[in-house]
């Protein structure tokens, strides 16, 4: 994906493509993957970059907002960020940190209780914690 490119996906998805934003954007949006606001840093700063972690922090919260990616919390304060953003579901592997992908049709759910008064459902999603085999 062209840096063009990706400045009209922020414009699609109603972002104002600051360079710093296009930074994180292009670091993310390559490819279908899930990273870390540190592990975005980090990519950045090997690129040369010196972006502020507050500003990383704050674009990921923006294209989150807006739809441009997904958040996905495995554990209390660790996020990860997902380029792909339709439905889906996740394995997470608690010793590696690693992410993959679930197709949303590989898991059925057969109830859901009953929403709490006042709310209404926006979504449901799977994360399948995971560690290795002992043998």
């Amino acid at each position: 994906m062209s840096r063009a490119d990706i400045k009209q996906k922020l414009r699609n998805h109603n972002v104002q493509p600051t360079v710093q934003r296009l930074d994180v954007a292009e670091v993310l949006l390559q490819k279908p993957q899930h990273l870390s606001a540190d592990q975005i840093i980090d990519v950045l700063r090997r690129n040369g970059s010196r972006i502020s972690k507050a500003t990383v922090y704050n674009s990921l919260n923006i294209f989150s907002k807006n739809g441009l990616i997904k958040e996905i919390s495995v554990a209390s304060g660790r996020k990860y960020y997902d380029s792909t953003t339709h439905a889906h579901h996740h394995f997470y592997h608690v010793e590696t940190g690693e992410l993959i992908d679930i197709p949303l049709e590989k898991v059925g759910i057969m109830t859901i209780p009953r929403l709490p008064r006042g709310t209404e459902q926006e979504g449901v999603e799977v994360v399948i914690r995971v560690r290795t085999k002992r043998v």
